[in-house]
C-alpha cells in the first residue's frame, strides 16, 4: 500500500500479523493540514509496517505490505 500524496504519518493503526477487512482504517496521513485516512483496499493480513508516526513520506512511498486473505 502506497502513500497517495506527500505528507507526514500521524498514526499507524495496525501491526504485522493483524487481519484487516476491506475499508478498515490502517494509518493516518497529514497532508496540507488535512488528515487523510489510509484504508485497506481488500481483506488482507498486514505482513509488514514500513513507516512510523512522524515520518515524512513522498507520493508513492510504500506504507504497508499486505498479503491477500485466503478464502
Amino acid at each position: 500500500l502506497r502513500a497517495p500524496m506527500p505528507g507526514v504519518i500521524l498514526r499507524v493503526l495496525v501491526a504485522p500479523g493483524v487481519c484487516v477487512s476491506r475499508g478498515q482504517d490502517l494509518a493516518v496521513l497529514e497532508a496540507m493540514k488535512m488528515e487523510n485516512i489510509i484504508r485497506a483496499p481488500q481483506d488482507a493480513t498486514v505482513a509488514e509496517v514500513l513507516v512510523r508516526p512522524g515520518q515524512h513520506v513522498s507520493h508513492g512511498t510504500a506504507l504497508l505490505r499486505l498479503e491477500a486473505a485466503t478464502p
